[in-house]
């Protein structure tokens, strides 16, 4: 009975833990208070080269961590079931990164733990929202070239820039994600996604003091789906055209989110004087709640913080096959619905379909602008839509 009964009770106990009965779990075996950089670096190298799944256990309590990068490939799929706090040196304002996953196929990140990036010590030295001239501050969490991967239940807190970084990935899931920063925080982007395939952000919470959810160059098939986001500047796809070499994006599909209290709404920025000419085509918002939201609709293709362009030269970044349907709630000020398209690669196949955003400030009522575009329109318009004469593209 005693084996019987010994046999249940570690079923429960990696139920309770989130692991699985048939991984080998590697322990970091560190006391809570402690640094585990070292011990977390070991131990991951460790579980990665495991011949068979493996789980990477960071237990309750807190521990600090300094710079770290895991870097695979591993042998085969790995878990890091973190159910700690992971807290960063609020002082170290010198590194690019502080956490990296790097180059895993099968990847795991779960346990409900926190990663604290302890950010209010740097963004006191940090003016990159002024100046481009800037020391930039360590990412919190980076995920690179991550095959086939799934990060659920985990929180970033604090970040000192970036919360979240993706590139070079394929087929990895964000689910029950929180994302936590004070709106004045600078620079502190929730999740953001570039030359990736195949990113989806679901179910998750994300509120912060720059973009929820930003969308860099390279970056095609992305789904966001019942993501609440607030403070932030609100998802945008781009800023794109910045830099040369940068590519296509395509297949964007924001839907069933909230946005409350944001700076921007949903929008797409592009670059005057662009240093490069690619697309931004398949990108579609729908079934968008706004709760006092700042530029609910935004299409800004002379984008130029610090005035480092020139807005004379038209941007040349191409936007196609752009929808914005069931969009609802309410602006914080007159400017509802902007469109303004570059006057040399005016947009091509925008529709609008049952828009319905109310302002009641003394300056209202709420407006429509629209430049180098012929919108298609259907259903319900609140504020009115415009119409804009389109200027022939160059040959």
């Amino acid at each position: 009975m005693g084996r019987v009964n010994f046999g249940v009770s570690a079923f429960f106990v990696f139920c309770l833990l989130g692991l699985s009965a048939n991984a080998k779990v590697f322990n970091i075996g560190s006391p809570p208070g402690s640094d585990i950089t070292k011990a977390l670096l070991k131990t991951f190298n460790e579980a990665c080269q495991f011949p068979t799944k493996s789980t990477v256990l960071i237990p309750k309590g807190e521990y600090k961590l300094g710079e770290i990068e895991m870097l695979g490939p591993c042998k085969a799929p790995i878990r890091i079931a973190l159910q700690g706090t992971l807290k960063a040196d609020g002082n170290a304002v010198h590194n690019q990164k502080w956490v990296a996953f790097r180059n895993i196929n099968g990847f795991k990140l779960n346990g409900g733990g926190v990663f604290d990036g302890e950010g209010n010590a740097a963004w006191r030295v940090n003016n990159c929202h002024k100046t481009e001239q800037c020391k930039k501050l360590p990412i919190s969490i980076r995920f690179d070239y991550i095959t086939d991967g799934k990060v659920r239940g985990i929180t970033s807190l604090d970040a000192k820039n970036f919360h979240i970084n993706v590139i070079g990935a394929k087929n990895l899931t964000f689910e029950e994600v929180r994302i936590i920063a004070p709106a004045e925080s600078p620079n502190t982007d929730g999740i953001h996604v570039g030359r990736s395939d195949g990113i989806k952000i679901i179910n998750s919470v994300i509120t912060t003091g720059d973009d929820c959810v930003s969308v860099g160059d390279g970056m095609k098939n992305l789904l966001v789906e019942r993501v609440t986001c607030g403070p932030g500047h609100g998802i945008s796809v781009g800023s794109l055209g910045r830099y040369g070499h940068e590519q296509d994006v395509k297949g964007i599909k924001i839907i069933n989110c909230t946005l409350q209290e944001t700076d921007n709404g949903i929008r797409i920025k592009t670059w005057p004087s662009a240093a490069c000419s690619t697309s931004a085509s398949d990108i579609h918002f729908e079934n968008i709640v706004l709760k006092n939201v700042t530029n609910p609709i935004l299409i800004d293709q002379e984008y130029c913080p610090w005035n480092h362009c020139n807005k004379a030269k038209p941007s040349t970044i191409k936007l196609s096959n752009i929808s914005f349907k069931n969009i609802r709630g309410t602006s914080g000020n007159k400017d509802a619905v902007k469109l303004l398209c570059s006057k040399g690669f005016p947009c091509q196949n925008v529709e609008l379909g049952n828009i319905d955003i109310k302002y009641t400030g003394a300056d209202g009522p709420a407006t429509f602008q629209c430049a180098n575009v012929s919108p298609k329109i259907m259903g319900t318009q609140v504020p009115k839509a415009c119409s804009s004469p389109v200027t022939k593209p160059p040959q």
